[in-house]
């Protein structure tokens, strides 16, 4: 071969490679600033948690005396963590389910475009809006021994109902402003899942004779799938943090009763000085965290699977 006729090649494959590194530069600036914000505002946090969790540190010394893992042992003999532990998750699961069932219920009640519904999405939504500091003082201030119900309740001669003083009323009431304070976003999700369900499977279904609740169960709800899981997962992964709504509804009572396991994690941490302990049981929250919504997700993407063959 000629040099005549090698010169294009080389031309060609040095335009190549400038066009490359322009690409590869071009991606390192696009990706680069997310890059950086995720290490700084997540693998950074993550990896001092795990560090302070082998500590035993108060937060103020300068130095963290090294225990290994002696917080993770002192878990396994927390009472108030295993109690917590046990609020946590019934607040994860009827919260999830009240969540998902409310979500998709009102979802199909403002389905379609008009002016009404357009409206009632606005309302629904609003409560999300808030600060759950906010929601939590709000129905506080409903909901108290001295709140708007109970003196209602007490001018016309009944007795004081315990929302926020009785454990097993504080409990489901804290889960049910939850629900009301959140579900907005499920509604949300579920509508932009109910646009995407073909009109002409419906259609097709109508014709046949199906009524209101087969299209739902055998047409709607299978095309749903993929909205259903992000729902439930993002759902569980929120309720199984909840922490402001705590401080600001119950603080954690009536005596403790109320307290989750991450209003104990800064309880621990912050009010009694011990960060070590509160970073231990921060690393088992991620883990358990991650581990429900892998699972939820694999259970959820072989239902997916079922229901469509």
């Amino acid at each position: 071969m000629t040099l005549t006729q090698e010169a294009p090649r080389v031309a060609t494959r040095v335009v190549s490679e400038k066009k490359q590194r322009r690409e590869g530069l071009a991606t390192a600036i696009m990706v680069g600033p997310a890059t950086v914000l995720y290490t700084v505002m997540l693998v950074v946090p993550v990896g001092l948690a795990l560090y302070l969790s082998l500590t035993d540190w108060d937060g103020f010394s300068a130095d963290p005396a090294f225990v290994g893992a002696a917080n993770y042992a002192d878990l396994l003999d927390d009472p108030e963590l295993r109690r917590a532990a046990l609020v946590t998750l019934l607040v994860a699961a009827a919260g999830t389910a009240g969540l998902n069932l409310l979500g998709l219920g009102f979802a199909l009640l403002v389905n379609g475009a008009s002016r009404a519904n357009t409206f009632f999405r606005i309302v629904l939504f609003y409560p999300h809006v808030l600060s759950a500091l906010v929601v939590g003082f709000l129905w506080s201030a409903i909901l108290g021994t001295t709140g708007a119900v109970n003196n209602l309740v007490t001018s016309w001669g009944g007795e004081v109902i315990p929302f926020l003083s009785d454990p097993a009323w504080a409990t489901v009431t804290m889960i049910a402003v939850l629900v009301w304070a959140g579900f907005g976003v499920n509604v949300v999700l579920y509508l932009a899942g109910l646009q995407a369900v073909p009109h002409s499977l419906i259609e097709a279904a109508r014709i046949d004779g199906a009524t209101r609740w087969q299209v739902f169960r055998h047409v709607t709800l299978p095309a749903l799938g993929p909205s259903v899981t992000v729902n439930i997962v993002l759902s569980l992964v929120t309720l199984l943090k909840t922490y402001d709504l705590v401080v600001s509804l119950t603080a954690g009572g009536p005596a403790g009763q109320t307290q989750t396991v991450a209003y104990l994690i800064l309880w621990n941490s912050f009010h009694d000085a011990r960060l070590g302990f509160g970073s231990a049981q921060s690393v088992i929250l991620m883990l358990v965290t991650a581990a429900l919504a892998f699972v939820v997700t694999k259970l959820r993407r072989r239902g997916e699977l079922a229901a469509h063959q």
